[in-house]
């Protein structure tokens, strides 16, 4: 259910990418439009703190929203961009530090509580952390620093599959996809992406690494196999 220890290694990993940028590669551009590599990186502390505000509910009972607005939330990004690569790096460890505090404090009974994201998006806390674990490896990715869907280990793709999904799933602007994929130890999942835009189902498979780029909208779907559609943006 919780992959604390998969978020944790996952974000030593990130620290050692973070680390190796200067001030000069941390403001270059990422793979996300408009963004430099500070603005993902900020990103992924605001993130954490987001989180951290959902663990406080879950614990407390007492409501605590993800960001006080979109709005405010975009001006953090933004602001915290124009930092040194140290201050960066620093925030984003202390904001990472402050989200496994948080995860550490809740019992088991806690972590059944009902929380609300962003766009009123309602789910258990349970499902925080891999949340958390996805954006870390999608964003770790967009930070263009050698890092690829690929370097993503076995026993964590089906997790990150099915959020994805889940992400996608409903979305009146989206397709109809029946998804198979193929999994690293041999093995097949299947998913059903049910979409309003035609009444038509496209049969779509492929292994989990291209899969997960094609979902996220880091892939063209040029590696999947079958009636391979356009997805809504990611967001």
């Amino acid at each position: 259910m919780r992959c604390l220890a998969d978020v944790r290694a996952v974000t030593e990993t990130l620290y050692e990418a973070v680390g190796e940028l200067d001030d000069g590669r941390m403001h270059e551009p990422s793979r996300l439009p408009g963004w430099s590599r500070a603005h993902v990186i900020t990103h992924l502390a605001r993130n954490a703190d987001g989180f951290v505000n959902l663990l406080t509910w879950a614990r407390t009972g007492v409501e605590h929203a993800m960001y006080p607005s979109t709005a405010d939330r975009d001006a953090d990004i933004e602001e915290g961009a124009v930092r040194l690569a140290q201050v960066v790096h620093e925030d984003l460890r202390a904001a990472s530090d402050r989200f496994a505090v948080a995860s550490d404090r809740l019992s088991d009974s806690q972590w059944l509580a009902t929380v609300a994201g962003r766009a009123s998006m309602v789910f258990p806390a349970a499902d925080i952390p891999t949340m958390r674990l996805f954006e870390l490896w999608v964003h770790m990715i967009d930070l263009d620093v050698s890092v690829g869907f690929d370097d993503i280990p076995d026993a964590q793709f089906e997790g990150l599959l099915g959020y994805a999904v889940s992400r996608l799933d409903g979305r009146p602007d989206g397709p109809s996809v029946h998804l198979t994929v193929a999994m690293p130890d041999g093995s097949q999942r299947a998913w059903d992406l049910v979409g309003g835009s035609d009444g038509d189902v496209r049969q779509v498979s492929g292994s989990a690494a291209p899969v997960i780029a094609w979902l996220t909208g880091r892939g063209d779907g040029a590696d999947l196999d079958g009636d391979v559609p356009a997805l809504p943006a990611w967001g």
